[in-house]
């Protein structure tokens, strides 16, 4: 029996409202097709409210001591925790992926709350006595205001909660968040957990919103940056916009990332790790590994063995534990898969292995599509260059490392590449000479932990400070120098003469 979609909220000030848009996205669970939710476009006037309230929560929050505020993000872990299998199973339901894939996504909210528990020592400055006679800088980290993030929706929970949200309030920052409208459920739950966690009302705001509506969040005098996760036209135009209106911007953007695998790798383990990381999530990753430049002599005995390995996943509703590749997120996006499959098949690649139309017995409603692999893709084929953003794996043959890599890096995207080879060399050379900013030896999807930055480079990234790591540090924070001296007794009674001149100081007394 099917269930009513519910009418969701958004969360303002502390808040729950519901809005009072006539526009609602529907929200899908795509293992069966059904609509479960239904998401508001938020109006004009509520996205200003949202800002309202961040602006006025911002005085009391940035003048908080810094290790009151990780007190919240300490619990918010602790709930996070408690609350693991339920935000796996909503985050599962609501988007597709897999249990453990939707179970990873929920704990890298922890992973990055844990880095940003680190606030008062990250967030200390520098300081010189004397760098003038009697004169001594300190250098303090301050917060800078009002941010706004506009997640993506295929890390439901990871990117909004973890990437966006955690350093930006423990550096005493407030925040308007924009969850994506195909995927809200996740992000509005773990909204009501930073409340029991007891983030003060307006810190932290939830909305859903159109792009029109949106746009507000990158011309509003209030906001002074802008987190964003999604597509290179998307990016490209926010960070265009937001900048020429004054605002730090960071723009995490599409990508196609490549491996290399040369003739010398282990071929059972460099076929497992392709395996997981073109099919993991469904391919929804912007550091998935949708192509593979594979060295001729083995290039005949590694598409056998991908396309044997690839026919055994089992397909099937994201929330099953036995599960192997859940589905792609709505009718939409698997429109968009397979339109791209048929361009590869246009255009003269080799399909060789087609997982359009498959059956899943008992949810025949549900948007699935099986691993999907073309041979000899060549760089006039634009599926070997564009991101199709689901599981469908290029393989491009190549005589040599060095004409490998010149194709990897001929790509207008940079996010992560990966070399599979035994040879030290080999990788070293790769590690150095490679254009992409997250780097994998042996590793399929090279992420790293949120102690490191997330650095995709050209097209994959605009602004220039990334998030996590000291980077993300840097980005919701601005620097402010003090100096300063002291008179003595003598001094009050008018015999003192400041002479400090700044730069020329050390040469002044």
């Amino acid at each position: 029996m099917t269930t009513e979609a519910k009418k969701l909220k958004y969360c303002v000030g502390g808040q729950w409202h519901e809005s009072k848009t006539d526009a609602y996205m529907d929200c899908f669970n795509p293992s069966t097709g059904e609509v479960i939710a239904r998401a508001p476009q938020c109006t004009a006037d509520e996205v200003e409210s949202a800002i309202s309230a961040a602006q006025q929560a911002f005085a009391g929050w940035s003048n908080t001591p810094v290790i009151k505020r990780v007190q919240v993000l300490y619990r918010m872990k602790a709930l996070v925790e408690k609350h693991l299998d339920e935000l796996t199973y909503l985050l599962a339901q609501e988007h597709g992926k897999k249990w453990d894939e939707a179970m990873g996504d929920v704990l890298k909210v922890n992973e990055v709350i844990e880095f940003a528990c680190g606030a008062p020592h990250l967030m200390k400055g520098e300081s010189l006595m004397d760098a003038s006679t009697d004169y001594d800088t300190t250098l303090y980290h301050h917060p800078v205001g009002v941010f706004a993030g506009i997640a993506p929706w295929n890390f439901p929970a990871m990117i909004p909660h973890g990437w966006m949200t955690p350093i930006c309030l423990a550096t005493g920052n407030t925040m308007v968040l924009k969850a994506a409208s195909f995927v809200p459920q996740s992000s509005l739950r773990l909204m009501e957990l930073w409340q029991q966690a007891g983030l003060p009302g307006g810190v932290l705001n939830v909305i859903t919103a159109g792009r029109q509506q949106a746009e507000i969040l990158l011309n509003h005098p209030a906001v002074k940056g802008v987190s964003f996760v999604g597509s290179t036209s998307v990016g490209r135009h926010i960070y265009a916009t937001a900048a020429a209106n004054g605002k730090r911007v960071q723009a995490l953007c599409e990508a196609k990332n490549h491996a290399l695998v040369l003739r010398d790798s282990k071929l059972e383990r460099t076929a497992s790790g392709i395996i997981n990381a073109f099919c993991g999530c469904a391919g929804e990753r912007c550091m998935a590994l949708p192509t593979i430049v594979v060295e001729n002599a083995i290039a005949d005995q590694l598409a056998e063995l991908l396309v044997k390995l690839a026919s055994q996943m089992k397909l099937g509703p994201a929330y099953e534990k036995d599960t192997d590749m859940g589905p792609v997120v709505n009718a939409g996006h698997l429109k968009f898969v397979t339109d791209w499959i048929q361009t590869g098949v246009d255009e003269g690649a080799k399909l060789i292995l087609d997982g359009r139309n498959p059956t899943v017995p008992g949810y025949e409603g549900g948007f699935y599509i099986g691993p999907t692999i073309f041979d000899h893709v060549t760089e006039e084929m634009s599926v070997g260059r564009e991101e199709i953003f689901g599981p469908v794996l290029c393989i491009k043959r190549v005589d040599d490392f060095e004409e490998g890599l010149a194709i990897m890096n001929a790509s207008r995207f940079a996010n992560g590449s990966t070399i599979y080879t035994q040879s030290g060399y080999y990788a070293r050379e790769f590690a150095k000479r490679t254009d992409a900013g997250m780097v994998g030896i042996n590793v399929g999807i090279p992420v790293p932990v949120g102690i490191f930055g997330f650095t995709g480079h050209k097209q994959s990234f605009f602004g220039d400070l990334h998030v996590m790591g000291r980077d993300g540090f840097a980005f919701f924070t601005e620097t402010k120098c003090v100096t300063s001296t002291w008179f003595s007794e003598d001094a009050q009674a008018g015999k003192a003469v400041d002479t400090w001149d700044g730069t020329m100081a050390a040469m002044s007394d």
